[in-house]
């Protein structure tokens, strides 16, 4: 009887487990396999959709410029006081020359031999300064409100104001995309940044300015998730990455160009109504580019979805009788259907799918945030204790230094992206990341503890010879560390992009690259603390590499799969050994909700039979 019982049993792997959510009551299986079944009847990857991919690049160039504004319209000048002398009590002094060099230090220029502890009082007395921009600008906010000494906490909160935004931003235009669509918050973003955006160029104090910039952060984040989401969604497996960092290309092309766009417009206000104005050329994204029908078809909004698989198929001359999965009638049956619609909160109700999300929202976070680390200990020796004579030197060494760290900036991140393509092809979205988070873990470990080592014990005689190591090793793996960091925080994005279910891709994404907002907003916490807790920050940071090694291990692999449409799609999710097993007939040790269904019909074999009756005639010889 036992033996019947058991054989009796099916699995039935739609019901839920613990810890895990039931199967939605969707539409038939041909309309939610949208890559196997939808894409091809739409003609795959056809030239409607590379239009609508190309739409989505050309926005990227705008977006570059609108992200790294910041650095020209809140950069420190250099200044001189223009009086002849500056008196401190009773004593008189010589004016001084102060050149912001970098973000991180402050270098001093000193006419005449006064003391640097007479300097640093003097600097905030003077009120009659005259200003050196070496970014290309006659003026931008900094000099227009006289942002310096006592009212420099401005300056790092409207540094903090841009970035908040984008954060708030990401959190609620994710899932606002997912209830209402991907296209409406796209329109409406658009629209609310001509007005915050033209409007900052309006401001009349540094308050007006930082409180209008948070609220252009929030709706540039509305148009960078819902762009990142639509063009996720209309590419085929095959093309979904490449995509991808083509945008990311023409979004450092536009860091690239930002310079020479301050140079020709000469005044912060114009460069800001420069980069908003191409922002009016995506209103027409209204008639031009579509809702997601992979969203339409994942939220059963069936009848958007009927006409726009007509439009698809009219724009690529699909012919609609060669239907041999039967999309069109499965679809005329399911129209009755009513939209179901999903919020991100669901997610944890999950088994894995939560784990997948927060995963990745820590490398996200750890690999944003370690890269100032690298960025500040890359430039705050660079221009130390220099003294030069004359105003022109000053003026030349300004513009040298802004220029080469900019570019330096911006180059490691086009080699970190350069180097992303061919080790993401070959390794896969969780090989490759593991690889970066390894590099970044390496880099800061080795900039923490060994550089302290370098010369302890040979060299410490010969304290210059030991500075100089120092300062070459920290450069090295600061290079190496910015340009693993940078790939680490990318590629988590894109990665919680694909594995997370389309009913609630923006949600997840808002998720993800909020906590990249979070590391970001590291640097300017930073700065407005004078650098104060610096190396408590990095290790801290260099904790989490290591935590986030161990996690990586967790996730899935996305290469080459179809997107989840479904929160149970999502959970189908497994992780997957890194290595492919030796034998051939080995599983692995988790397995998909499709691969559990081969053993629901396991029944009775000869095998099992022989031995059933070899035990039963055991038996009856030991009785007797």
């Amino acid at each position: 009887m036992a033996v019947e019982r058991l054989d009796s049993e099916e699995v039935h792997p739609e019901f839920p487990e613990n810890g895990s959510v039931a199967t939605e009551n969707t539409s038939s299986g041909v309309l939610r396999e949208y890559d196997e079944s939808v894409a091809p009847y739409l003609g795959g990857f056809g030239k409607y959709q590379k239009q609508l991919i190309l739409l989505t690049w050309i926005p990227a160039l705008f977006i570059g410029y609108s992200q790294n504004s910041d650095s020209l319209l809140l950069a420190q000048p250099g200044y001189t006081c223009k009086s002849a002398t500056v008196t401190l009590g009773n004593t008189t002094i010589n004016p001084v020359s102060y050149v912001n060099t970098t973000n991180y230090s402050r270098t001093a220029y000193i006419h005449g031999n006064d003391s640097s502890n007479d300097i640093n009082k003097a600097d905030c007395l003077c009120f009659d300064r005259k200003y050196n921009l070496s970014i290309g600008l006659v003026q931008n906010v900094v000099t227009k409100w006289n942002l310096v000494c006592d009212s420099t906490w401005k300056v790092h909160i409207a540094k903090f104001s841009l970035l908040v935004g984008l954060i708030f931003g990401y959190l609620v235009m994710g899932v606002l995309a997912d209830w209402f669509g991907r296209q409406p918050v796209l329109i409406v973003s658009v629209f609310f940044i001509l007005i915050f955006g033209l409007t900052v160029a309006l401001s009349v104090n540094v308050t007006m300015f930082s409180t209008l910039r948070f609220f252009e952060g929030f709706c540039l984040a509305g148009i960078i998730l819902s762009l990142y989401v639509m063009r996720i969604e209309i590419c085929d497996p095959g093309n979904r990455f490449m995509m991808t960092m083509v945008a990311s290309f023409i979004a450092l092309l536009g860091q690239l160009l930002l310079p020479g766009l301050a140079a020709l417009c000469r005044d912060w206000q114009v460069l800001q109504a420069v980069i908003i104005c191409p922002f009016i050329f995506m209103i027409a994204f209204i008639c031009i580019f579509p809702e997601s029908l992979r969203w339409l078809l994942a939220t059963q909004q069936y009848e958007k979805a009927k006409s726009l698989i007509l439009q698809i198929n009219k724009k690529n001359r699909v012919d609609s009788e060669t239907d041999v999965k039967g999309i069109m009638p499965e679809l005329e049956r399911e129209l009755t259907k009513k939209p179901k619609k999903t919020c991100i909160v669901k997610v944890v109700g999950t088994r894995n799918l939560w784990k997948n999300i927060l995963v990745l929202c820590v490398n996200s976070l750890t690999g944003f945030g370690i890269h100032h680390c690298f960025a500040r200990s890359m430039m705050k020796n660079k221009w130390e204790n220099t003294t030069v004579s004359h105003n022109s030197d000053i003026h030349n060494m300004m513009l040298s230094s802004f220029y080469a760290d900019y570019y330096t900036m911006a180059g490691i991140a086009v080699a970190s992206c350069l180097a992303m393509c061919p080790a993401v092809g070959f390794m896969g979205r969780r090989g490759g990341l593991l690889m970066f988070m390894i590099l970044t873990a390496l880099a800061s470990l080795l900039q923490l503890g060994f550089l302290n080592l370098i010369g302890k014990y040979n060299l410490h005689h010969d304290t210059d010879l030991k500075e100089t190591i120092n300062r070459k090793f920290s450069i090295a793996f600061s290079i190496i560390g910015m340009f693993s960091s940078h790939a680490v925080g990318s590629l988590s994005i894109f990665f919680c992009a694909e594995i997370t279910p389309t009913v609630i891709r923006g949600g997840g994404l808002g998720l993800v690259l909020a906590s990249a907002g979070f590391g970001m907003l590291t640097a300017p916490i930073m700065e407005l603390h004078n650098q104060k807790g610096y190396f408590l920050h990095h290790v801290i940071f260099a904790c989490c590499t290591l935590i986030c090694i161990i996690c990586i291990l967790l996730l899935p692999e996305s290469r080459h799969q179809n997107l989840p449409e479904t929160i149970s799609d999502g959970e189908g999710y497994m992780r997957q050994p890194l290595l492919p097993p030796k034998k051939g007939g080995e599983q692995p040790l988790l397995l998909t909700n499709s691969e559990l269904k081969d053993y629901s019909g396991i029944h009775e074999t000869p095998v099992r039979h022989a031995a059933s009756s070899e035990s039963n005639t055991a038996n009856v010889v030991k009785s007797s």
